[in-house]
């Protein structure tokens, strides 16, 4: 779909506003039926109304366009309907029984016309859907078609339409007419709701979400900005959608990039299909939801940037031993990490990079052959980065997890890893949850472009190994800790302040303090024993 420039962003306490309403009526749902049904309910739901506002504000636009330039209302009525003037802006078009405000007068089952009155507004919303789908072929097979179900509270569903009522996605007041700015609002809150679903889900939701700080890392590091950008497991789309927003922050095009993925869940398929489309991306993520062990819907694909966060310790998956893809050695049977990492190596065109999230234990296992694939990848000097991320940034797992960065060509860097330990990085957000800071990520950021000898606003002026942060080693001293990745290997302890006193005196004192420890602890041992002598 076409670009246009970013309008103003709403002011933070407005944009609060919108997600306080939007959550609390969708909470009007909530208890009536299963978490990702009711996932999929709200989400289509919040879409729907996205496209209606966004080709309600275009209508309007193209209504005063019109009249500006001296059209009559008969002219205007006959050229206000020409889809082009609504895809060619990005907008979609919305057919008549598909348009909020018809869906809002019937949300009570009360239609004054197209003798509606007898449909539920279970059975309105699905033909919307149906409406939207056959009117937009890119939303083919996209939109839910569940609102007509039992579990489905018809009157509590009218309520949340009469809510959603008050909230506009479309650029009241800001001279905006082309729906882009309605698609960043909608796109803010719908990763909102994403955030909250699978906080929600717990383990579940670690299916189809990663923390954006974790998406950030690998966007700012790899810095995708042109070519094919690919992840075999997408999820609900959030790496693509990081680099549409990275490419939007250094003034570029989201059309630069092209998207391609490929995603196991059916309803996961289906929302990462419309946060694409919130977010004005055109990607392709094969006819339908697919095993990429099983089937690669994308076989000749050679991608310039490959981001992923695949499942962990994956026991039961699509094994092929004489599968082409496995270049460094068959993966075991009862773990597909190794299985996802050549997948991706296999995808690189020359050239090519790509970030990929890991359950720490790839980084040194040696079981199932695990330890010579791991030296096969080294040796072929393909590794660029390893980064120890702290613990709690996921919710759905207490698994500790690591990024590997590859890359086909390592320039001036041939022949070297970088090691990042950023374990003490982050902050807490409540008890179960920590998450990376704009300066955390700048910091690893950073770094890895000083290490590159990439320009970088982050990055300091030239590379330097800091103890306990980071170290640049060399495959001979990889070879010789048995390739072994863990950054926390390489890169030692931090240096500590010199407090100025002498390592006699200090070691005479510590030696006094801990006889002193020693002599309280018989004396309170002698108290204690004394007690009981009395009472017994």
């Amino acid at each position: 779909m076409p670009r246009t420039p970013k309008a103003a962003a709403q002011a933070p306490s407005t944009m609060k506003e919108l997600k306080d309403t939007l959550w609390k009526a969708a909470d009007k749902l909530r208890g009536s039926m299963d978490a990702s049904q009711y996932k999929d309910v709200i989400l289509g739901l919040v879409f729907l109304k996205y496209v209606s506002d966004a080709f309600d504000e275009r209508r309007a636009g193209i209504r005063a366009e019109l009249t500006a330039e001296g059209y009559d209302d008969e002219q205007i009525a006959e050229l206000i309907d020409d889809t082009d003037e609504y895809t060619g802006r990005g907008v979609f078009w919305v057919p008549a029984n598909a348009r909020w405000g018809f869906l809002a007068e019937n949300a009570k089952g009360l239609g004054p016309s197209m003798d509606t009155h007898e449909k539920s507004i279970g059975a309105l919303i699905d033909e919307a859907m149906d409406a939207v789908m056959q009117a937009n072929p890119q939303l083919s097979g996209t939109l839910p078609r569940i609102f007509n179900r039992d579990s489905v509270d018809q009157r509590r569903l009218g309520e949340l339409v009469d809510l959603f009522n008050s909230a506009r996605f479309a650029a009241q007041g800001q001279g905006g007419s082309d729906g882009r700015r309605a698609r960043d609002l909608l796109g803010e809150v719908y990763e909102y709701f994403l955030e909250k679903f699978a906080a929600a889900e717990g383990k579940r939701g670690g299916e189809f979400y990663t923390p954006a700080g974790v998406v950030r890392v690998l966007v700012e590091l790899l810095q995708p900005t042109h070519g094919r950008v690919y992840d075999p497991a997408c999820g609900s789309g959030g790496m693509f959608v990081q680099a549409e927003k990275f490419i939007d922050a250094h003034h570029g095009e989201g059309s630069d990039i092209s998207v391609y993925g490929q995603e196991l869940n059916e309803r996961t398929w289906r929302m990462a299909k419309m946060n694409l489309a919130i977010h004005g991306l055109s990607g392709n993520l094969g006819p339908r939801w697919g095993d990429t062990f099983a089937r690669d819907l994308h076989p000749d694909l050679q991608a310039d940037f490959v981001m992923a966060n695949p499942p962990f310790n994956i026991k039961d998956w699509a094994r092929n031993e004489d599968d082409p893809r496995w270049r460094f050695g068959v993966p075991p049977a009862g773990n597909a990490n190794y299985a996802w990492i050549q997948h991706i190596l296999s995808k690189l065109a020359p050239g090519g990079q790509a970030g990929v999230v890991m359950a720490n234990g790839s980084m040194s296992s040696n079981s199932g052959g695990e330890g010579q694939i791991r030296a096969e990848i080294v040796e072929a000097d393909l590794v660029s980065c390893m980064v120890a991320l702290p613990t709690q940034l996921f919710r759905s797992t207490g698994i500790p997890v690591c990024v590997w960065f590859f890359a086909k060509d390592k320039g001036a860097r041939a022949g070297e890893v970088l090691f990042i330990d950023a374990r003490n990085l982050g902050h807490l957000v409540d008890r179960a949850e920590r998450a990376l800071s704009d300066e955390d990520i700048a910091r690893i950021a950073g770094t890895f472009h000083a290490w590159r000898g990439i320009e970088s606003g982050a990055a300091p002026a030239e590379y330097a190994n800091v103890p306990g942060f980071c170290y640049s080693a060399a495959l001979a001293e990889i070879k010789a800790a048995d390739y072994a990745l863990t950054p926390g290997r390489y890169v030692g302890a931090a240096e500590t302040a010199d407090d100025g006193e002498p390592i006699e005196e200090k070691l005479a004192r510590l030696r006094a303090e801990l006889e002193a420890q020693f002599a309280e602890s018989a004396r309170l041992a002698g108290v204690v024993r004394a007690q009981i002598a009395r009472v017994s």
